[in-house]
């Protein structure tokens, strides 16, 4: 008689695969020229918005000197971390190795792909988590993308859930900063790689979410007027077809206020602000009523349901 094989329950409640490199990649709003600063802010806010949450961290290090690694067993005990040491493999083949390890780790149901140069609030991450469980949601982004109320490519109506005290809003496309669960990721990993062979994060997520690609007058409009839009719709199909005519379609979450912002500094998430003139972290919500202005615009543009 052969013996099923042993499950072992989960361990953690979320697996994180964390990327990180030595050199900066935008321009933040603090330590633009310093990438050990920046990614200690991070890292440290991070870990004050997991609050209780017990978190295994798979940690890619790629070309870092010893000092990052330094800070990550600075803020994590030994036994949740696996420090993995790359030479210089660069952002696309990370990010495949994201989508391995999460696949293959037995620690956690839900898991999360974190890049190195994003900002956190204090304990909001258990609130992604919460929501993704109980809302039964294929994937959120901690960002409020300030594209969201800007772009014209993200002109359009969207719906709107009230849980766990904030409004989470369905988005056509985010960055490569997400939580979703390993089934998710298994059915969906095929999109997600088309991303290391040259496709790009938008083109990937609107295939899954299926926006904007299938309205021939708004395409013709993007071919005239504007390339760079015309080029993420011609992407999405050149590299995820299969998806987009076949797949099912996936929904994609983020939560306003916003948990985190990616530290870019003309793309900082609205209704905070984030830091002080000195780099350092603004706990409290500062709600001025220009920023309340930005929520309005995202509900009046969406539907409840």
């Amino acid at each position: 008689m052969v013996q099923d094989e042993m499950i072992v329950p989960p361990q953690y409640d979320v697996a994180v695969a964390y990327r990180i490199y030595p050199n900066v990649s935008r321009v933040p709003p603090v330590f633009p020229n310093d990438k050990l600063k920046l990614s200690e802010l991070c890292l440290k806010t991070f870990k004050e918005s997991l609050g209780s949450l017990k978190v295994k961290m798979f940690v890619l290090l790629d070309n870092c000197p010893p000092s990052y690694e330094d800070l990550f067993t600075r803020y994590f005990d030994e036994q949740d971390l696996e420090l993995i040491r790359l030479n210089g493999v660069g952002n696309r083949a990370t990010f495949d190795r994201q989508i391995n390890i999460l696949l293959d780790q037995r620690f956690s149901e839900i898991i999360y792909f974190a890049e190195d140069d994003y900002l956190y609030l204090p304990n909001q991450f258990e609130s992604m988590v919460k929501f993704l469980h109980e809302e039964q949601v294929d994937f959120v982004s901690p960002y409020d993308h300030f594209d969201y109320y800007v772009l014209d490519l993200h002109n359009q109506k969207n719906f709107i859930k009230f849980f766990n005290d904030k409004h989470w809003r369905t988005a056509a496309s985010t960055c490569l900063t997400f939580l979703t669960t390993k089934t998710i990721l298994g059915k969906t990993q095929n999109v997600f790689r088309s991303y290391t062979k040259g496709n790009d994060d938008v083109s990937l997520w609107l295939s899954l979410t299926k926006r904007k690609l299938f309205n021939p007058l708004v395409i013709l409009k993007y071919y005239r007027t504007n390339g760079h839009f015309f080029g993420i719709i011609l992407h999405a199909w050149q590299f995820c077809w299969r998806q987009i005519l076949f797949g099912k379609r996936r929904n994609l979450w983020v939560p306003i206020p916003s948990v985190a912002t990616h530290l870019e500094r003309d793309h900082l998430a609205p209704t905070f602000t984030w830091l002080t003139k000195h780099g350092e972290t603004t706990i409290e919500q500062n709600m001025r009523a220009s920023d309340g202005e930005h929520v309005a615009a995202a509900i009046s543009r969406s539907t409840s349901c």
